[in-house]
């Protein structure tokens, strides 16, 4: 199945890295201005987890710290997070204490449209053995690739809605 059609992902164990790309039909510059949101973040979740937001900016740039609610099943809690890689309107990745990383890579395609790759990289975590063992990897593929979907419904009815 072409991955760029729908939403596709995959898990690598070896580079410690689990993926799901999806086109869009958007322009990157419309999506990314969703990403570096972090009020609206809970939006497009995919896990069910992401709540509002409780401190740090409007929008993000490399280094900025930025508080979310969250919620484990029936368990509150909030997290802390650092903008550690960005390039304007290509790329934005996250962490928080755990160091494992939340990243969104957008790459222009024909017609106006955008591939756009969620990936949770475990590799940078402070004990990667521990995310694998307790399963996160799997649990997390489905939750990105809803994202995904859930991104692509806002920002494709958005792109209607303005034309």
């Amino acid at each position: 199945e072409d991955p760029t059609v729908s939403t596709t992902g995959h898990i690598d164990r070896a580079a410690m890295k689990t993926s799901a790309s999806k086109r869009m039909a958007a322009s990157p510059e419309k999506i990314f201005a969703l990403l570096l949101d972090p009020g609206k973040h809970g939006l497009f979740d995919g896990s069910g987890m992401v709540g509002d937001q409780i401190a740090g900016p409007d929008r993000l740039e490399l280094g900025s710290k930025f508080g979310m609610n969250m919620k484990f099943g029936p368990l509150p809690y909030r997290i802390s997070n650092t903008v550690v890689e960005f390039v304007e309107n290509e790329l934005i990745a996250w962490e928080h204490f755990g160091k494992h990383r939340w990243r969104y890579e957008l790459e222009p395609i024909a017609d106006g449209q955008t591939l756009v790759t969620e990936t949770f990289d475990w590799s940078t975590a402070l004990i990667p053995k521990a995310i694998d063992k307790v399963g996160y990897p799997t649990r997390h593929l489905t939750s990105i690739e809803q994202t995904l979907d859930r991104l692509a419904e806002i920002v494709e009815a958005d792109e209607i809605g303005s034309t």
